[in-house]
């Protein structure tokens, strides 16, 4: 026998125990009838070539070892039991499968041995190292640790390289492993590393079987033992927690279990019995390469860095994320949005020009009922005072027909308001465009008849002949009537319809009106254009005829009005979107129904109700003259 000049308690314990079943087998008749076990003892000291030589001496027999002869002359070789570690039983187990000799580890699992086409006779009692490794990796992530270090015998390096593998697939990254070595100089370099590095815990991972394992020799039940069926065997390891005191008095306290069978596992801590290096607040110790991204925001790996190395950022708009460490956001759906925090979508708010909480609205509702009270007002004085010359002056009718269509067009705003739906998409824009046609077509007829009225006035005049109220009603009649073919067109070709814009602006969901037909509804605020542009022309040219005719200079300033407001109504209209867009137009209808109002009607009224004197025909025979 071979061993060490001061060996180890557990390798002696090791011999103890061998020698120890060894006797029991041999007393025992019915184990291995007329056999009788005799055995060898050798240390390999954790050396390969220290153990080749052992078993090519136990093949050879005594005396110098020669390979493939066999000098003994007592008794057959069994067997070989051992080694405990894989550094030294990975080429016991390839010799000896030349051989064709059984190899029975206590210790060594390396996953490369279980290959029973290159090891048929290698059969190990020791601890699955994959299980030991699935159990810390299950831990680890357990207890959220995402950054560790593994320290390592020196040997064992190839172990920690399949313990790393199964960290990274429980989502935890090693920062390196390290190895513990002979020489205290590298050793010191190795114990530097550790402490510049960000992470709080280290596994150790040497020989754990040593300290884990617990062999059983007899089974008092008399339950057959299957080796080759053995290292699948349900495996329960116990979890301690070690302190060190000032006293350098070392205690270990029970903290959990690990229980594997086959594919059923479980992991059972008390964490609050759990001593850390550091205060904690109760909470457990923290190991991570990057702190955690919070629900809203995503992680961003970083170039060349590990995957637990990551920095977080926010989700991108119209995207969520309700749990930590997400990878990536998940996009809301078309008609959700997600909330201030990024963690839950939303339905998206609707907007319209809403009779609920919107001042815009609110604005709109009084400056429409003011106007509508005003029109009113003065129609019933042009009603109250219509047999006087000022209201007969410039066909009183025509005025009526102007102030009722005036009115029309203001309440039309109130087709704008609140939540589109069909019949209001298709009413809103043709009644206006028909109403405020019949006031453009009224202002040109009453323009027209001012510049034929004086042109009738000289004496043998073919004027005379048109100068009757039948030329002024088919004006406004031929004129409105265009407006109003144009818009049923448009009603039977492509009429208006309510749509959801979802895309425009972001969480929001605007309900409007799609004109159906862009061309159709451009013509019917080009014909209006028209009439007004004509009426301008044709008042411009009339301003300078006598006082008596002077409202032509009245009209030229509200179709000025009108034009004005228009043409800066599109670009504006255009430019905006959702209620903002209708609000323009309302604003657009209601300044330019004001122009008309205010400037043809308001130096009338002034006349009827402040100035009775000059509400006379000879006052206005007089001027004119």
């Amino acid at each position: 026998a071979q061993y060490f000049s001061s060996p180890t308690e557990s390798h002696y314990v090791d011999i103890l125990s061998f020698l120890f079943i060894i006797e029991e087998i041999n007393k025992d008749p019915d184990l291995l009838p007329n056999v009788t076990l005799g055995y060898h003892v050798y240390d390999s000291c954790g050396d390969p070539s220290l153990a080749i030589g052992s078993v090519l001496q136990i093949l050879s027999g005594p005396g110098e070892p020669v390979p493939n002869y066999s000098c003994g002359d007592q008794g057959e070789i069994a067997g070989f039991i051992g080694d405990v570690s894989p550094v030294t039983s990975l080429p016991i187990a390839q010799l000896l499968s030349v051989y064709g000799y059984s190899q029975i580890s206590y210790g060594a699992t390396n996953p490369a041995l279980s290959d029973r086409t290159l090891y048929p006779y290698y059969v190990s009692t020791g601890l699955n190292d994959h299980v030991q490794h699935v159990a810390i990796a299950e831990l680890v992530e357990h207890l959220g640790w995402t950054w560790v270090i593994i320290l390592v015998d020196d040997d064992d390096y190839e172990q920690s390289k399949n313990l790393r593998t199964e960290i990274t697939k429980h989502n935890a990254c090693v920062d390196f492993i390290a190895a513990l070595t002979g020489d205290i100089n590298t050793n010191r370099r190795t114990l530097e590393h550790i402490k510049q590095s960000t992470a709080e815990v280290i596994i150790f991972c040497g020989r754990l079987h040593q300290y884990l394992r617990k062999v059983r020799f007899t089974e008092a039940s008399g339950r057959e033992i299957d080796f080759s069926n053995l290292i699948n065997s349900p495996v329960k390891f116990q979890i301690f927690s070690w302190y060190c005191y000032l006293t350098f008095e070392i205690r270990q306290v029970y903290v959990g279990e690990y229980v594997w069978s086959g594919s059923e596992r479980s992991l059972e801590i008390q964490i609050e019995k759990i001593f850390w290096k550091k205060n904690t607040n109760n909470q457990t110790l923290k190991s991570q390469c990057s702190a955690n991204c919070p629900p809203g925001s995503r992680k961003v790996p970083r170039k060349t860095a590990p995957p637990c190395c990551y920095d977080c950022i926010s989700c991108s708009e119209g995207e969520i994320s309700n749990l930590t460490d997400m990878e990536n956001c998940l996009k809301c759906q078309d008609y959700e949005w997600p909330n201030q925090e990024k963690t839950m979508c939303i339905e998206k708010q609707t907007e319209f020009l809403s009779y609920q909480d919107d001042p815009l609205t609110l604005a709109f509702i009084v400056l429409s009922v003011v106007f509508i009270l005003i029109t009113t007002v003065i129609l019933g004085i042009f009603i109250s005072f219509r047999d006087t010359p000022v209201v007969k002056a410039n066909n009183r009718n025509l005025s009526f027909i102007l102030l009722v269509s005036i009115k029309l067009s203001v309440l039309s705003v109130f087709l704008f308001l609140g939540r589109p739906m069909d019949i209001t998409c298709m009413l809103r824009q043709t009644s206006f465009g028909i109403t405020f046609s019949i006031a453009m077509s009224s202002v040109l007829s009453k323009t027209i008849m001012v510049c034929m009225a004086f042109k009738a006035s000289k004496p043998d005049s073919p004027w005379r002949k048109y100068v009757s109220a039948k030329v002024a009603y088919w004006i406004v009649f031929v004129c409105s009537v265009i407006q109003i073919l144009i818009s049923v067109i448009w009603l039977a070709s492509s009429p208006p319809f309510v749509e959801h814009n979802i895309h425009s602006e972001p969480g929001k969901i605007l309900i409007l009106c799609n004109e159906g037909s862009v061309v159709a509804f451009y013509i019917v605020l080009s014909y209006m254009g028209l009439l007004a542009s004509v009426s301008f022309i044709v008042a411009f040219l009339a301003r300078s005829l006598p006082d008596s005719f002077n409202e032509a200079k009245y009209i030229t300033f509200s179709m000025l009005l009108f034009c004005s407001v228009w043409i800066t109504m599109i670009p504006a209209y255009l430019s905006t979107k959702g209620k903002y867009m209708v609000a323009v137009e309302i604003f657009a209808i209601i300044s330019s129904s004001c122009g008309l109002l205010f400037c043809i009607f308001l130096p009338k009224c002034y006349i009827i109700l402040f100035k009775p004197e000059m509400n006379t025909k000879q006052y206005l025979l007089g001027s004119s003259k």
